[in-house]
């Protein structure tokens, strides 16, 4: 029995949660079906428990799920084993940053809208260092080291050998802001640059010129699963991440973001923009 479940492991298990709902059965009914007790299927959609990949085609079928891709990468899910370099983090960094890193990994495709942040997949080693450094409470200078460390070991998934394809919309405020002084916003716009150049990143920038737009203010990252159901928007705020995944909370981000960048500028205009800031430091 986990004790503390991934949130890989708590994705699986609500979606075959909602499976079961849809079906209208309850979970002592679903046991049945299976030939188990119910809180085994109650363990099990809680993440506590793990099911096998052939059992996850069981419940789908009792379940009258038709669904043949939702259904195969439910069993991919099932079938995972991943331990991945961000558990050594688990107990030194809070929960919900390890499934932030654990939810990229595993992304098909990663959207990141920002307004003033520059996106924690593209900054650099001492831009990071100066955002952490302005957090309140204020950390202490080993936490500092070990926030700056995961967020770089984060930035594998763009540099690995079959790379994340990674779209990033970044308001012309997260350009402008000098975290660590004018040099180090040089080298974080260079790194910006250098990145938008890679065939798998693409930068678009929003100017003060465009006014107001949907999604201001927030931070959004955007995991697209294997299948539109398994997407999951993670969302960065003050009081700590949060995760969503319902299916409403799903179609409201999907429209956000594609307003946003229908307001920024083309990727091409938005180098040229980027080059245009860094002339005026």
């Amino acid at each position: 029995m986990r004790s503390n479940p991934t949130g890989r492991q708590l994705r699986l298990g609500a979606e075959l949660r909602k499976l079961r709902e849809r079906a209208g059965l309850t979970s002592t009914q679903a046991g049945r079906l299976l030939g188990v007790q119910q809180n085994q299927i109650s363990n099990v959609e809680a993440g506590r428990a793990g099911v096998s990949p052939t059992r996850v085609r069981t419940l789908a079928c009792h379940y009258d799920c038709g669904d043949k891709a939702l259904v195969d990468a439910l069993s991919h899910m099932a079938t995972e084993r991943v331990r991945g370099w961000w558990e050594e983090y688990r107990e030194i960094l809070p929960a919900g940053l390890i499934d932030l890193a654990e939810m990229e990994h595993h992304a098909t495709r990663l959207t990141a809208a920002v307004t003033a942040h520059v996106p924690g997949l593209l900054q650099i080693h001492d831009h990071a260092r100066e955002v952490f450094r302005q957090v309140v409470p204020e950390l202490s200078p080993p936490d500092v080291e070990h926030r700056l460390s995961f967020r770089i070991k984060r930035q594998t998934v763009l540099f690995k050998d079959s790379p994340t394809a990674y779209r990033a919309v970044i308001h012309e405020a997260a350009l402008r802001m000098r975290f660590g002084g004018p040099s180090v916003t040089r080298k974080q716009l260079r790194h910006i640059l250098d990145m938008s150049e890679r065939a798998h990143v693409t930068v678009r920038v929003i100017p003060f010129s465009a006014g107001a737009y949907p999604g201001s203010g927030q931070s959004i990252l955007y995991a697209h699963g294997a299948v539109p159901q398994l997407d999951t928007v993670h969302l960065d705020q003050s009081h700590g991440s949060a995760l969503l995944d319902s299916e409403a909370q799903l179609d409201k981000y999907r429209v956000l973001l594609d307003r946003m960048e229908a307001t920024a500028l083309p990727p091409e205009e938005s180098q040229t923009f980027i080059r245009n800031i860094l002339k005026d430091l």
